[in-house]
């Protein structure tokens, strides 16, 4: 599969989606965000897929949203008359594509080998775990653009860290390195750069020899936890665990236990 700007993989029920502009530390254009869309909605109708890299080419996760279209336009006498989206059509565009993300099934890996920052950093925010390289950097660099927080990054960022750091990282807009980012709670993992594809693919095959169904219940729970009374969540973990005991998974997972094996799961 592939969209423009994407390089888009799959091994067995892991697919990799790969930032593909590199000259630009994987900035994403108005095509990449289109081609983002258009994945992850289909990723979302797809039974085969269990986990979901995100990750980007050569020595960047991603810059942030490429902007140069925009100025060479500004500055040509006919922009005018150009075709390009307004600025707030844009942003529904990005809208659209950070909550596709977030409400992708199935658990979802950052593969961070360099600089993530503005709607980089954000788009590694959005997935559910962080590996980083030793080499990565972060930053909510929009002051530094006269710009505020996007892709989601309002939402995330108090419910990884506090309302307090969350707001001296975006009011400042400062370069983290990958273990300061960690320290903060922002990434689960910082890997030596050279061990960044083992570490990430062995996560992504453990995760995808889970039974796909619970941890994609698991995964809505957590992702609205921070809205719900103690009694709610109690009654959604019932209705979930429910589901569960109905499966042909939980039933393997048993049987499996008592063989002394590993578990094979089918996702029914």
């Amino acid at each position: 599969m592939s969209e423009p700007g994407l390089i888009i993989t799959r091994t067995n029920s892991i697919v990799t989606i790969t930032l593909n502009q590199p000259a630009k530390k994987n900035a994403v254009n108005q095509a990449m965000w289109l081609g983002l869309l258009e994945t992850f909605r289909g990723l979302r109708q797809d039974r085969d897929a269990r986990v979901v890299i995100i990750t980007g080419a050569g020595d960047g996760f991603c810059s942030g949203a490429d902007v140069s279209a925009f100025l060479e336009e500004d500055s040509n006498e006919s922009s005018q008359t150009n075709d390009r989206p307004h600025p707030l059509m844009a942003m529904r565009q990005t809208k659209d594509v950070a909550l596709a993300l977030h409400e992708l099934p199935m658990p979802t890996i950052a593969k961070v080998n360099g600089v993530a920052a503005g709607a980089g950093c954000n788009i590694a925010l959005g997935c559910d775990l962080i590996i980083a390289s030793d080499r990565a950097r972060f930053s909510e660099i929009f002051p530094r653009r006269a710009l505020s927080l996007d892709f989601g990054g309002s939402w995330v960022l108090p419910r990884l860290i506090g309302i307090h750091r969350a707001k001296e990282l975006a009011f400042f807009g400062d370069i983290l390195s990958a273990q300061e980012a960690a320290d903060l709670g922002l990434v689960n993992r910082v890997v030596a750069h050279d061990e960044l594809d083992v570490t990430v693919d062995s996560w992504a095959k453990r995760l995808a020899a889970g039974p796909p169904l619970a941890l994609t219940q698991t995964k809505s729970m957590l992702n609205k936890s921070m809205g719900l009374s103690m009694e709610e969540a109690l009654d959604v973990e019932a209705a979930a665990q429910a589901i569960n005991l109905s499966t042909n998974d939980n039933r393997e997972a048993a049987v499996a236990f008592f063989e002394k094996r590993e578990a094979i799961f089918e996702g029914r």
